[in-house]
């Protein structure tokens, strides 16, 4: 239903660098070699679960692991410049909806606000870009989605220097609502699935405190959707 992902028009002039093994020289796709966009279409949806969990988590849904080509093809998105990428990024973010939703039927898509720092950093919300591409691919699919910002994002300590508790405290405050957009997203959500979206997760802290501050508004969330799940390994 959602296929054919990576197979728009030939980037032909710029970038030369392929955005998931940053290969020079190569024919591109939507800034994709054809291996990279094999292995990256050939990744599959499906539920995951960081442990432990945090209070508050919906059921989660990611892509594939943060890694190899995933990881470098969401390095080149958010931190490369490759704001081209959305488009190719928010149609596989669609697959993961659609996983984390079931059968087709209306949906509000809420992606996890950006602080203003973050936004000016890298020249735009890359969250909200993905979120509009996301959205365009399942209404051409034939489902019914709405997006919604009801939310904003204020500065956090630098998470490198918290625990787990910290860092749940620090988010627990950083996603107030925007009261005068809270009565509109809550229309919004009306006969809605509300799905959480973020491009990576990785101890779910973020995700847990955008579900909480959305109910907390009156907004149930039923899943959350992300692209790349961070793989935590076990110290042997």
């Amino acid at each position: 239903m959602l296929a054919g992902i990576w197979s728009d028009l030939a980037d032909l002039v710029l970038p030369a660098e392929c955005a998931g093994c940053r290969g020079l020289r190569l024919p591109l796709r939507q800034g994709a070699c054809a291996a990279c966009v094999d292995r990256l279409a050939a990744l599959r949806p499906a539920p995951t679960r960081p442990t432990p969990a945090p209070v508050g988590l919906p059921d989660l849904v990611a892509l594939g692991p943060y890694q190899e080509v995933l990881r470098e093809a969401l390095l080149s998105y958010k931190e490369r410049g490759r704001h081209g990428l959305a488009r190719p990024l928010g149609r596989l973010l669609a697959e993961v909806v659609a996983e984390a939703v079931g059968e087709p039927r209306p949906v509000l898509l809420v992606p996890v606000p950006a602080t203003a720092r973050a936004v000016r950093a890298r020249h735009g919300d890359h969250l909200r870009r993905l979120a509009r591409q996301t959205a365009l691919r399942l209404r051409v699919a034939g489902w019914s989605v709405a997006v919604a910002y009801p939310l904003r994002a204020l500065p956090r300590p630098d998470s490198a220097t918290l625990d787990s508790a910290g860092r749940a405290a620090a988010a627990e405050a950083a996603f107030p609502a925007r009261v005068g957009r809270v009565p509109a997203a809550r229309r919004a959500a009306t006969g809605r699935a509300v799905v959480v979206l973020d491009d990576i997760v990785t101890t779910g802290v973020t995700l847990a405190a955008v579900t909480r501050s959305l109910r907390g508004a009156g907004i149930p969330v039923y899943a959350a959707a992300v692209l790349a799940a961070t793989v935590r390994r076990g110290r042997g």
